[in-house]
């Protein structure tokens, strides 16, 4: 097995493999392998398929593979929940595209080609839509980037508990739950089923001297926009916790942003910033806060910042409070930290910069225009309500389907077969909504798409056909 040469392998001739050996001074491969217990070990032959040799077999054979993929290219799609289509500007791809910037993992002074100043140009043009002084680097995305946030209310605070809206996206809810635990306990705060938005009688019940954050996200997953968010952080700061709010950047050119109405920190995704859908993200989370030390000091991810250097005139970029990272401090560090999304900040930073205040305003009025009109039009439909919360919406709403007779599944089969992504199943994370599902709406549909998804929902509930495919 150790003098086997396979094409997919680098590096796996013998000579060569026995010259790398030699130059590491070991004796075998197992010899790299001896810390793994025996047991663990697979011994048997993997059950793989022979490989194919020749590079113009090889590639049929992918293409044929991927040709399976339905994407949003043929396919008109009304999925969000976390990471839906927007219009990606051809900048975007050009500059993220450059060499400078390809491998913007995350780099050294001693490596980097104008990575640091980008980045730097990044948060300072988040700083200014999200109106908070301090943003980070990139991480992966909303999940961690919301996870970090309640832990930094905890340590800042010196509690373990945060109240959370029960209408945070399940994925997400997850992940904050395995990154929290043990650290932070976390108890969900009941939503208004009429309104969708956070239940204020229960937030009152359950906030106590242990709260260190309250958390909820403006707009919600499930659409509603949160009218009473400074009711909310009168709520929290009265008992010394701090209020964390998730939101889309997408909408702050015509959303008040949280740090207006108490947010102490807030977070999210980058993705609708000039980032592809990329099968499921094009991810970037971010954290925004004011510019205190007791805030700036728990951030465990990267933070650029410009200061003079030692020649006259002359300015340079670099990390702030280096010290406080765990890159730095490793196993002393308050929160480990690895790969971070810099190359989609530097994306997000030239989408911004592009789009600017009235760019992001009429991207705003747009992507309301286009939510509303469907949410009208679907409205026709027999049995069809949307929104089905009384309340206020951005791009995403949710569609009762309860009283067609039909499911959401059934729906979107029929959809699919007519071009269609239809919205995400609420069924199974959010029972009581029964049958209805999420739909999302953004700048990139047109009225004749829209006018075609009315069509074909009213040809699915009655269980007929639709005739022709849009795309």
């Amino acid at each position: 097995m150790s003098d086997m040469v396979h094409p997919y392998i680098p590096n796996s001739v013998p000579e060569v493999k026995r010259e790398m050996l030699r130059a590491i001074g070991a004796s075998s491969t197992e010899e790299l392998y001896s810390d793994i217990p025996e047991e663990l070990r697979f011994r048997r032959k993997m059950n793989l398929p022979q490989p194919i040799t020749a590079e113009c077999d090889l590639v049929r054979h992918v293409m044929g593979i991927l040709g399976k993929n339905q994407t949003c290219e043929e396919n008109i799609s009304f999925l969000g929940g976390g990471c839906a289509r927007h219009y990606v500007p051809a900048i975007c791809d050009e500059i993220n595209g450059r060499s400078e910037f390809l491998t913007a993992y995350a780099g050294e002074p001693y490596e980097d080609h104008g990575r640091f100043q980008a980045l730097f140009e990044y948060q300072s043009l988040m700083a200014e839509l999200l109106d908070v002084d301090v943003v980070n680097v990139p991480t992966y995305d909303w999940g961690q980037a919301a996870s970090t946030a309640l832990r930094m209310a905890a340590r800042i605070v010196g509690r373990n508990v945060a109240l959370v809206s029960d209408t945070v996206s399940p994925e997400r809810l997850a992940v904050m739950m395995n990154y929290c635990t043990p650290t932070l306990r976390i108890i969900p705060v009941a939503h208004s089923r009429a309104t969708g938005m956070m239940d204020l009688a229960d937030l009152k019940r359950k906030i106590s001297d242990e709260t260190a954050a309250v958390y909820f996200e403006n707009p919600s997953y499930l659409g509603p926009i949160e009218t009473e968010g400074e009711v909310i952080a009168e709520i929290a700061h009265q008992y010394g916790a701090l209020l964390v709010v998730g939101t889309d950047p997408a909408s702050l050119g015509v959303m008040v942003p949280p740090a207006r109405y108490g947010c102490d920190l807030v977070c999210g995704d980058i993705q609708p910033l000039g980032m592809h859908m990329h099968y499921g993200g094009g991810l970037g989370g971010f954290i925004g806060c004011r510019d205190e030390e007791r805030f700036v000091m728990e951030y465990p991810f990267r933070l650029f910042g410009i200061a003079r250097t030692s020649v006259p005139g002359e300015w340079g970029f670099g990390d702030v409070a280096y010290g406080r990272t765990s890159f730095a401090q490793r196993e002393e560090g308050k929160e480990f930290v690895g790969t971070a999304a810099a190359l989609w900040g530097i994306t997000a930073g030239v989408y911004l910069s592009l789009m600017g205040p009235k760019g992001m305003r009429d991207l705003g009025t747009t992507i309301m225009q286009k939510s509303q009109y469907a949410m009208a039009r679907l409205s026709e439909i027999p049995g069809v309500r949307a929104p089905a919360f009384d309340a206020p919406h951005f791009k995403e709403f949710v569609v009762d389907f309860n009283g067609t007779g039909r499911t959401v599944r059934q729906i979107n089969e029929h959809l699919l077969a007519h071009g269609i992504f239809g919205g995400a199943d609420l069924s199974r994370d959010f029972p009581e909504l029964g049958q209805s599902a999420l739909y999302c709406v953004t700048e990139v549909h047109t009225q004749e798409q829209l006018d075609y998804l009315v069509e074909a929902l009213s040809c699915a509930v009655k269980g007929g056909d639709c005739h022709g495919q849009g795309a």
